[in-house]
């Protein structure tokens, strides 16, 4: 998939942060988004948020859920029984980690929103829907200039507004999986829900301590996290992963970004020639409203024999859990048993 620049590079690059939650001790809980029992109690709530205070009264029930070319946001509400606040979302990869979250996400309603050339709900149309909470991955959702509504305007119309973390200035390079608990948190203390959010977050570190517990001592393969048939720039190579969310991931897997150094960015733009020259030891393709992630990873490995990767036919696809989101316990785990097989 190819996506124009301004989309890739404002929606995508500045947010992707891919993310979702199930059950019992693991944090892929609730992937259908059944009500949460919300108390009333604890309002009103503050968020300091992008250095704007909001202030709840009582929980959400018209929750818009912007795109932001993430499921950051309607995973996370999802995860927390959230899923019948939601009047229209916007975010969709397809796929899941998590079992029934793709389904459930299919099923909410989208409020039959005409979207914008950045695929994201323009002005008019969001006012319309009549919100009383919106999400947006970055402050590029709160634009003016960009024709989005702006966080004083939804004010205006007494609709509260939360930019998830490190979105405030689109730069989601620092980006670990504390970010995740961050959002889970405060989506928690929102909607009162804070008991549900404490049960994700305990599940998810128990999930990775007990990962990295095995992985530790190990050798650390040189990774490659990359996004399956998608352009962002102007070289073969330019959704190359280099620093985020993504690192935090693979080090707590036992493994390390081939490409860490490549840009002070998320993301690298990258010549073959320099893929070429670089050891890697093994792939992480991302699924990115591609059907068929799988069939690209072989693509490559298949066009670059030299690599290790490549020998050793060593690869795994992911989608959402590799994200800022409830389920990077998920990509934690995965990712590991790629890496270091015989530890599990």
């Amino acid at each position: 998939m190819s996506m124009n620049r301004p989309a890739a590079a404002a929606a995508l690059a500045a947010a992707l942060c891919l993310l979702t939650a199930g059950c019992g001790s693991s944090s892929a809980d609730k992937a259908t988004g059944t009500t949460a029992a919300a108390s009333a109690t604890g309002y009103p709530v503050t968020l300091d948020n992008c250095g704007v205070k909001e202030t709840f009264a009582k929980a959400p029930s018209r929750v818009v859920v912007m795109n932001g070319a993430s499921v950051a946001e309607v995973s996370t509400l999802l995860a927390l029984g959230l899923g019948d606040r939601i009047v229209a979302n916007e975010q969709s990869y397809g796929m899941s980690e998590v079992p029934g979250r793709a389904a459930a996400i299919k099923k909410l309603p989208t409020g039959d929103v005409k979207l914008n050339d950045a695929y994201d709900i323009p002005r008019e149309a969001m006012l319309g829907l009549r919100p009383d909470l919106v999400l947006s991955t970055t402050s590029y959702g709160f634009d003016q200039k960009n024709g989005f509504a702006t966080r004083g305007q939804l004010k205006d119309v007494d609709a509260n507004t939360y930019v998830s973390p490190r979105g405030c200035d689109q730069n989601p390079s620092g980006m670990t999986i504390a970010d995740s608990y961050r959002l889970l948190r405060d989506m928690g203390k929102v909607f009162a829900v804070s008991d549900r959010a404490e049960k994700l977050i305990a599940a998810s570190e128990k999930n990775i301590a007990a990962v990295t517990a095995k992985v530790k001592g190990e050798k650390k393969p040189k990774v490659m996290v990359l996004f399956s048939n998608m352009s962002m720039g102007g070289n073969d190579f330019s959704s190359v992963v280099a620093k985020g969310i993504y690192n935090d991931i693979l080090a707590r897997a036992g493994g390390s970004n081939a490409f860490e150094s490549a840009s002070r960015t998320s993301f690298a733009d990258l010549s073959k020639e320099k893929v070429a020259a670089t050891d890697v030891d093994a792939l992480v393709v991302i699924g990115y409203n591609d059907p068929n992630p799988a069939a690209y990873a072989r693509k490559l490995l298949k066009e670059f024999p030299q690599w290790p990767a490549a020998k050793n036919d060593t690869y795994v696809t992911l989608s959402d859990s590799m994200y800022l989101g409830p389920s990077n316990d998920v990509a934690v785990r995965k990712i590991a048993g790629m890496l270091h097989p015989n530890a599990f």
